[in-house]
């Protein structure tokens, strides 16, 4: 770069540094001082005054200088420096994340158009637009389908993690105004402990955690804000609703959000999940959910002590503790000593107790069902109602109601999902009548699982069944007919979707669906469950596959035809969005993402996989929660609405020729690009790709083989980590430059970014990974591979594809018109160039130095993986 281009940048940097908000800048300045004071007294100031020089050098956009500096240090002092700037992206994501939650209670607070109320402000307007019973008809079918997936690329461990949220409640502790200086002086010193524990805790995990360690980890967000906060959504728009009148009378709308998950399911590439690993999980889950609502029941009866005098029972309630007394009287002697005359409280002490013996697997005393105790809150609460205290049937009470409404006594939809291959081998066995093959045991193992968890749960705990790699109506079928085999009569209820994850396979979905329908067993869970039908769709090997730009259109061809195909048959279609959390696999916005889904094909329901290194920046904060759902949801009522479903045709027609275009252009260049000879191997040597394979991050392999000959080999998630690790993010990018030239029309462009929702979401995402690639770094990181052909094909699409996507959106710099987004990945890059440079340093030491020794090649893997973890953090995404 030259010197005036490191002016160019370093101003810019310092731009976005000034713009940062007051709070932001003190809480970050905060936590920057104590590190330093850290580093200092674990190994002196040299160590602090090296992180400095680093920084200051990447802030100037001087890498050459930066280079030669981290070439100099020695090993442990390389180690050291970057574990201060992971350490440092730590603190500064944890501080932006207390921003934005107190942002959004400031906006709450001030009266201005708040954030938390935007799905109310979606019904207000489908309401005006279309009438008050288009919005209660969308508001009675909606869903929100959020489903956990576990993320084998997630690079922090759970004790990060864990530190990380101690610090952040601390320094949430620092807002509030009634703190005294000697409270904000031991609140300093328990951050300066917490920050001396995330310095001396390893970054990396010395073994890959069990799929019940990721479904435990889980288990975090749910207690810390899932179980509360789905039941604030619900009272903050019957608030809106209902107005003055809301708590006292029924909710508006019923409970809309139904938690699913794949950790501890999904099998796919995945041995390590077996069928008692997923009976195992679906344990978890219950315990975790029973102890919750048994908290919530017992909070809520020792809270409501109304006399029967004022509030007299009714004869349900009394028959519900008469029939306890009968089977536990000592029970309902103690509960009445400690209530006397207080039979509303009795009941719920009673049901707090039944929850623990549910918990307990006390068959005699606990509920059968969730179904059960949901009775018992409704009889509870139509008593209230009859004596005259609406405010109580429909305050705390309710709350409950929902909770358990949402979550049941499982928590979430344990989903299992294998590979159709390994059906068909299954089938084949036990057609064959010989001996079954471990694999063929398993898969018969864990559809007897299934039908446990439904005796135990309900078929509502785990019925859905994914078939990855889905070619044709005879993969579904055969998961019935292993069914069949494995229950040898005993009731099972099923509902096979299939995913369809490649271009081929996305283009043949129709074929293969008309076919399915057809199948005597589909036909009859159609009859079953009111015409209602499911389609996953995938987001990430459908981009390896074809590229990003492609991907994106053909995923959009394939849900528009599948809508039109699920209209001709009277089908209720579900479509699950199979999406990634970084930008190369479907990741960005969710709400955006909704509003530019092809016409009809939302119908007031939305399903997608919430990734693991997504979920706690989406889930981990209430308030952040809380908006993401909102936002989600009411993006799923508008799009829903006539209008935006008009607007989506009517922009499909007119920008038809630029989408061919655009497509044609767009996999050619990308198939240049990924078809040419040796592609593989100059991926694996200009990419970490090799070295994330040794990373103990999740309990699924990232490989689908042993070794990378071809791009077949290679998972979507290690493919999306790899290039964000290099500084290039290509799955984001790659070929939108030379599809856009292709098209050659800015007005044209332009008019299609203002008025076709895909095409603006899919700029703006190439927009932002743009935004995080470094020309300059990412061309290092080429030079290792040995190819200039190569090399040069991925400089120039990056130069033609950043110069088009300015071009359409009229700008002079990427982001400028996100100002927030913007300034958050400016302030980001200096420091993640700073671990760039040293991961360089190892990378290039592992590629060209042919003299080291077993030692030295384990040091320097370990300082690169080090590294990987530190690019993660700043950049807020793996795969």
């Amino acid at each position: 770069m030259t010197e005036t281009g490191s002016q160019a940048n370093a101003r810019t940097r310092t731009r976005a540094r000034f713009e940062v908000p007051e709070e932001l800048r003190a809480d970050v300045r905060l936590l920057g001082e104590i590190l330093g004071r850290i580093l200092v007294e674990y190994a002196g100031q040299p160590l602090l005054d090296d992180v400095e020089k680093l920084r200051e050098l990447t802030i100037a956009g001087d890498g050459e200088a930066a280079e030669q500096l981290v070439a100099t240090w020695p090993h442990e002092r390389a180690e050291d420096v970057a574990r201060a700037f992971t350490c440092y992206f730590h603190l500064t994501n944890l501080s932006e994340e207390l921003h934005r939650a107190r942002v959004l209670r400031e906006r709450d607070r001030s009266g201005d158009a708040p954030a938390v109320s935007e799905l109310a402000q979606a019904v207000e307007q489908i309401s005006t637009d279309a009438g008050e019973q288009q919005a209660r008809a969308l508001l009675n079918g909606l869903e929100f389908r959020p489903v956990l997936t576990a993320h084998p690329t997630e690079a922090r461990r759970r004790a990060v993690l864990a530190t990380i949220r101690r610090i952040s409640s601390l320094l949430e502790e620092r807002n509030d105004p009634r703190a005294g200086e000697a409270e904000l002086a031991e609140n300093r010193r328990g951050l300066v402990e917490q920050v001396d524990i995330l310095w001396r805790t390893s970054q990396l995990r010395t073994s890959r955690p069990t799929p019940l360690d990721e479904v435990r980890s889980a288990m975090a967000v749910f207690e810390e804000t899932l179980f509360d906060v789905v039941g604030n959504v619900y009272r903050r728009l019957d608030d809106a609703l209902a107005g003055d009148a809301a708590g006292t009378r029924p909710p508006v709308v019923a409970p809309f959000v139904r938690l699913g998950s794949w950790i501890g399911g999904d099998r796919d590439g995945n041995p390590n999940v077996t069928a008692a690993i997923t009976r195992e999980a679906m344990q978890i889950q219950a315990d975790h959910v029973l102890r919750a609502l048994e908290q919530a029941t017992d909070q809520l009866g020792r809270s409501l002590t109304l006399d029967a005098a004022t509030t007299p029972p009714s004869a349900p309630v009394r028959r519900i503790l008469e029939d306890a007394r009968a089977v536990n009287p000592e029970l309902i002697a103690d509960i009445e000593t400690r209530s006397p005359s207080e039979p509303h409280r009795q009941l719920l002490l009673l049901a707090a107790r039944r929850l623990a013996a549910t918990r307990g697997r006390d068959a005699d005393f606990g509920y059968p069902r969730a179904s059960d105790f949901a009775h018992e809150l409704k009889v509870l609460q139509d008593s209230l109602v009859s004596a005259g205290a609406p405010r109580q049937a429909y305050g705390q009470l309710q709350q409950l109601i929902w909770q358990v409404s949402s979550f049941g006594f499982h928590l979430a939809e344990l989903e299992v999902r294998q590979h159709s291959s390994v059906h068909a081998k299954a089938l084949e066995e036990v057609l064959g009548g010989g001996e079954l093959s471990d694999q063929t045991e398993e898969v018969l193992a864990t559809l007897r699982v299934i039908g446990q968890i439904q005796q135990r749960f309900g078929p509502e705990a785990c019925r859905r069944y994914v078939v990855s790699f889905t070619r044709n109506a005879g993969d579904l079928a055969a998961v019935y007919e292993l069914a069949d085999a494995a229950m040898d009569g005993r009731p099972i209820e099923l509902d096979v979707v299939p995913l369809f994850e490649t271009g081929e396979d996305l283009q043949n979905s129709v074929e293969v669906l008309d076919n399915a329908i057809q199948l005597t067993r589909v036909r009859h869970r159609l009859t079953a469950n009111d015409r209602r039908f499911e389609v996953m769709l995938g987001y990430s090997d459908s981009a390896k596959d074809v590229g990003p730009v492609s991907a994106t259109l053909a995923l959009y061809d394939a849900q528009a035809r599948i809508t039109a195909w699920a209209q001709r048959n009277a089908i209720r279609l579900t479509l699950f969005h199979g999406r990634g959390g970084a930008l190369g696999r479907g990741g960005g916005p969710a709400n955006r993402a909704v509003l530019a889904q092809a016409p009809g094909s939302v119908a007031g329901r939305f399903k997608l996989t919430e990734q693991g290194e997504a979920i706690p920046a989406r889930y981990g904060n209430a308030a952040i929660a809380q908006r993401h759902i909102e936002q989600v949801t009411a993006a799923t009522l508008l799009a829903s609405t006539p209008a935006i479903e008009e607007r989506a045709t009517a922009a499909a027609d007119r920008f038809g020729e630029i989408e061919k275009v655009l497509d044609e252009a767009a996999r050619t260049a990308y198939h240049r690009l990924v078809k040419a000879d040796g592609f593989a191997e100059w991926f694996g040597r200009v990419t970490p790709l090799e070295e994330l394979g040794q990373l103990p991050l999740g309990s699924r392999p990232a490989r689908r083989g042993v070794a990378v000959s071809s791009l077949e080999d290679l998972r979507a998630i290690p493919w999306v980590f790899a290039w964000s690790q290099a500084r290039v993010n290509a799955p984001g990018w790659y070929g939108l430059g030379s599809a856009l030239q292709a098209v050659g029309d800015v007005a044209a462009l332009q008019d299609a970014n203002k008025n076709w929702p895909l095409f603006q979401v899919m700029l703006e995402n190439a927009e932002m990974s743009l935004a995080k690639t470094d020309r300059r770094i990412l061309g290092r990181y080429l030079e290792l591979g040995d190819r200039p052909d190569l090399s040069q094909l991925m400089l120039d699409e990056h130069e033609l594809t950043t110069e088009w996507v300015l071009k359409v959106l009229d700008s002079d710099r990427l982001l400028a018109g996100r100002r927030v987004l913007g300034r958050a990945v400016e302030l980001r890059n200096p420091y993640v160039d700073a671990l760039s440079y040293l991961q360089l340093r190892a990378l290039r030491t592992l590629r060209t130095d042919d003299s080291l020794d077993e030692e030295q090649i384990v040091r320097t893997r370990r300082l690169l993986l080090l590294t990987v973890s530190g690019v993660a953090a700043g950049l807020q995404n793996t795969g």
